[in-house]
């Protein structure tokens, strides 16, 4: 019996208004502390305290549906982070995914790099040195 296995089971899907879980959570945590914030701040007047509580409602917005290039706004801010704190290191290799974990944040330098010479003489020392117990046998 065959089970058919669903190709995209990592993609998250939309759950209310084109958000996703993750999304709608964050939203719903930060718009409470922003109602906290206001509420702290009513003893002055409302218009004033609904000044941090909107800057931190919208702020939430647009951190929440972020996206660029497929990355969320935490790993944008890595990415910008690491090529500022690296960039005079920064090198760009060829084939190598940069958001693989052990790749963050190592960078070679050229002097690390070594010029590997192969000794062919050696390797046909051992070659015979292998073919002459080979005949032993």
């Amino acid at each position: 019996m065959q089970y058919k296995i669903p190709v995209q089971i990592e993609n998250e899907d939309p759950i209310f208004l084109g958000l996703w879980l993750k999304q709608l959570a964050v939203i719903m945590v930060w718009w409470w502390i922003a109602f906290q914030v206001f509420d702290w701040l009513r003893w002055l007047w409302n218009e004033i305290a609904a000044i941090p509580a909107l800057l931190i409602f919208w702020l939430t917005v647009l951190i929440a549906v972020f996206k660029h290039y497929e990355m969320t706004f935490i790993p944008f801010i890595f990415a910008i982070l690491r090529r500022v704190l690296n960039w005079t290191q920064r090198r760009w290799v060829k084939w190598v995914d940069s958001f693989e974990p052990m790749h963050i944040g190592y960078i070679k330098s050229s002097a690390d790099k070594k010029e590997s010479v192969i000794n062919f003489e050696s390797k046909l020392d051992k070659l015979q040195n292998l073919e002459d117990k080979i005949n032993k046998i």
